[in-house]
């Protein structure tokens, strides 16, 4: 990977100095060809306490950072509601963007984001990168190389009661952006299109079960939070591969014994881990060996954390290969989440616009080679149907 920092580095501003901001400055200050150059909140304080973790960065406005010398990347790391709009600022002001996801809060306003990057011929990756780590690489590779036959149908569930019980700040989740589908929902579609390929049309259903919720940690314990989104969103999801999804989304759950996400071949199942993490355990099933099985990781980045992916977008800037968590991807999991609210309140099905493919698979690489990763080796993608 190149840049045009020293030495080939790709300078990093930060726009969003959250809590999430942490483990993604430690992962960039860590990764060789990345450079922190600045970090800027709407807070001050918060951009000046974040710019103690990275030598040499500087706390800024945030119009400064956007137009910064200094700055090739910028990571939008700000609240959902205003993903599109600070991209937009940092595409226009010829910077390269990776964001938290989603990449917006509905699908037409995320072509927009991506329309201004190709028309500017800057490239866009989008949260999350635990699709590139050893969980979701590893089950992926097992379908690739035919370890449970022909992938025939898929679940994936995401059950809980919602964060307001120990976040202080819960407002976001419950507003547009938020919500179990927009909030965890791209970790799961993110891997079931990294495992079956991208998804043509979706059938939706949802609901929320109360109009307010109440803090239960922090300074705000006690205080009514207004729910203005769906809390519990179910769909039937069709990949172009032929495999079928049923997916559910819920923030309504008090508990749930359901798996993550589970894949039924034709000869076997699979077992996949939280897409929420970057490892966890791969399992399988089949009629020669009748019992869950561990497979040891064999594909994706080894103790990877949150910023790989930006170490990753930053190697695509001169790599043949698109980043893992692209864009391309971050708007195609927007497409089909905004398909699936849609169908649930029209009641009838939605078509989803077709991408390119697959993203590329990762070899089995220490989470420091992301910035030098180009893309799959001889055999790491299908070469089968799902392509």
């Amino acid at each position: 990977m190149t840049g045009d920092g020293p030495a080939g580095t790709s300078r990093i501003g930060v726009v969003g100095c959250g809590k999430i901001s942490e483990v993604y400055l430690r992962t960039m200050v860590e990764t060789p060809g990345l450079e922190v150059t600045a970090v800027a909140d709407l807070d001050p304080a918060r951009a000046r306490e974040a710019a103690g973790l990275c030598p040499g960065c500087r706390a800024e406005p945030v119009e400064d950072l956007l137009v910064a010398a200094d700055v090739d990347i910028v990571v939008n790391l700000t609240v959902p509601a205003a993903h599109a709009e600070v991209s937009a600022a940092a595409l226009r002001a010829g910077k390269h963007v990776y964001t938290e996801k989603p990449l917006a809060l509905d699908a037409a306003t995320g072509r927009e984001v991506m329309a201004l990057a190709a028309s500017r011929s800057l490239r866009v990756g989008a949260a999350p990168d635990t699709v590139a780590g050893t969980g979701t690489q590893t089950a992926r590779a097992i379908i690739d190389r035919g370890g449970i036959g022909t992938p025939v149908a898929a679940t994936a569930f995401m059950a809980s009661h919602g964060p307001e019980s120990w976040h202080p700040r819960p407002h976001f989740y419950y507003q547009p952006g938020g919500g179990p589908l927009l909030d965890m929902g791209p970790y799961y579609l993110s891997a079931l299109v990294h495992l079956l390929g991208p998804i043509t049309r979706v059938t939706g259903v949802a609901r929320r079960g109360a109009s307010e919720r109440e803090v239960g940690s922090g300074p705000d314990t006690g205080t009514r939070v207004p729910v203005e989104i769906d809390t519990h969103v179910a769909g039937l999801l069709e990949h172009d591969s032929g495999a079928l999804t049923t997916l559910v989304t819920s923030f309504e759950a008090w508990a749930s014994r359901l798996p993550r996400i589970e894949v039924y071949g034709t000869e076997g199942s699979l077992s996949a881990p939280d897409p929420n993490r970057f490892d966890g355990t791969v399992e399988i099933f089949t009629p020669a060996s009748p019992e869950w099985t561990v497979v040891p990781a064999t594909a994706g980045f080894v103790g990877a954390a949150r910023g790989v992916g930006v170490a990753d977008l930053a190697r695509s800037l001169t790599a043949p290969a698109e980043p893992v968590a692209s864009g391309e991807l971050g708007q195609h999991v927007l497409e089909v989440m905004d398909g699936l609210l849609r169908s649930a309140h029209t009641g009838t099905g939605v078509d989803i616009p077709p991408i390119s493919g697959r993203p590329p698979a990762v070899a089995l690489l220490p989470a420091a080679a992301a910035a030098g990763h180009h893309g799959e080796p001889s055999g790491a993608r299908s070469t089968g149907d799902l392509g």
